[in-house]
């Protein structure tokens, strides 16, 4: 079996604001950044996430929001982990990420 390259970061203080609305504004993201949030860190494998994408779309949306600074990933065994890197964001974009995560219960756009 081959052996899969290791994932690439980009850390969040070289992240343009832009690039980082960008990789939230896509539901499939913003899902995926909503359950690390509410997960411990390096808890959630990348197959476990409830998205209705197929797998090559889902290294997509990851790769999406490793470039944007907000996950980083590694390998455990065959298994790719993940965590959110919540404070790291912070500090590049205060209460961005705080409000992305809070703003389902805020009557967001596409509710009923």
């Amino acid at each position: 079996m081959g052996h899969r390259a290791e994932p690439e970061h980009t850390h969040p203080e070289q992240v343009p604001v832009q690039a980082a609305l960008a990789a939230l504004a896509d539901p499939v993201r913003l899902r995926l950044v909503r359950e690390l949030a509410a997960a411990g860190d390096w808890e959630r494998a990348c197959g476990t996430f409830d998205v209705p994408v197929g797998k090559a779309a889902l290294s997509h949306h990851f790769a999406v929001l490793r470039s944007a600074g907000l996950l980083e990933q590694r390998d455990q065994g065959p298994r790719r982990v993940n965590r959110l890197r919540r404070a790291e964001f912070e500090a590049r974009f205060p209460g961005l990420l705080e409000l992305v995560l809070r703003e389902e219960t805020a009557g967001g756009t596409g509710g009923e």
